[in-house]
């Protein structure tokens, strides 16, 4: 049997997906999904279809794609939504949006708010080196993140994480958690908290060149950024006159603790595995063949 609420969910990348399919698992009425628009990507500019797409057609959901968000009002004025769902959608819902919600819009946030308000807050964690992270249940509004919190997930973080690992764990904790507030949050039984902010940190909006590793920097900044970067931009260096892409390292002791070890400023990282200009994914053993130390 159909839950009564009826919700709309907002939602694009693969942080989406578990928690849209929570929901259609759960037997909420789900009575559309709204994604980004289809992209061409690559060289061949093939299209790219927003994950949260696939698993709507999957159930037979209806799908809305607007390049602007105010194309759809009426049409959700119409399906007369009483929530919204909101997950990594990738675009900032006008407050004229937000008003057709008489239960409001509830973002699925992966960080501890008002830490880590923006658009980056899993790559901003482990590039920070913290030491835990989570996900909030937020009631969305017009102001970047800073609406009020229903309920939080605390994960420690091991210090080892990439951004796709992290993702997947943080998407499963926040399809779980609001799998099990959405209840009371749509019964008026759970209210939400507002954030200090005060205590508010922000992310960036990550760009290419963000990525780009000229050993000026210490070891241990480079490590964290190859981990938190892996998706995007990817972090890019040259090694032994090669433009590589690196896509793991570690911390080394010394110039001779490794195969391939760069020199920092200070410390030394050896790089584990790395992209060629080829566009093989090799070791960095491999790559030593020949290579000579800085």
């Amino acid at each position: 049997m159909k839950k009564s609420a009826r919700l709309v969910f907002f939602g694009t990348d693969s942080f989406s997906v578990p928690i849209l399919e929570a929901l259609v698992n759960a037997n909420w009425s789900v009575v559309a999904v709204v994604t980004r628009p289809d992209s061409k990507a690559g060289r061949n500019q093939a299209t790219s279809i927003p994950p949260v797409k696939t698993l709507a057609q999957k159930h037979r959901l209806e799908i809305l794609q607007p390049t602007n968000l105010s194309e759809i009002i009426y049409k959700i004025a119409g399906l007369e939504p009483s929530h919204g769902i909101l997950a990594s959608y990738g675009k900032l819902v006008p407050q004229s949006l937000i008003d057709l919600f008489p239960g409001g819009i509830i973002n699925v946030h992966p960080s501890l708010l008002p830490r880590w308000r923006g658009a980056t807050p899993i790559e901003t964690a482990i590039l920070s080196g913290d030491e835990e992270t989570g996900v909030s249940l937020m009631k969305l509004s017009i102001g970047m993140d800073e609406g009020p919190v229903y309920a939080q997930k605390r994960v420690v973080l091991t210090g080892e994480e990439t951004t796709p690992q992290l993702r997947d764990q943080l998407a499963e904790i926040g399809a779980n958690l609001l799998n099990e507030k959405l209840p009371d949050i749509v019964a008026g039984k759970l209210s939400p908290s507002p954030q200090n902010d005060i205590k508010a940190t922000y992310t960036k909006l990550l760009a290419k060149a963000d990525g780009a590793i000229d050993w000026s920097q210490p070891a241990d900044i480079y490590e964290r950024q190859i981990r938190a970067y892996l998706l995007y931009p990817k972090s890019s260096a040259e090694i032994s006159g090669q433009r590589t892409v690196i896509t793991k390292a570690r911390v080394a002791k010394n110039a001779e603790d490794g195969s391939l070890v760069m020199t920092c400023n200070p410390g030394y990282l050896e790089v584990l595995e790395l992209i060629a200009p080829s566009g093989r994914r090799i070791s960095g053993i491999d790559f030593s063949r020949g290579y000579k130390n800085r």
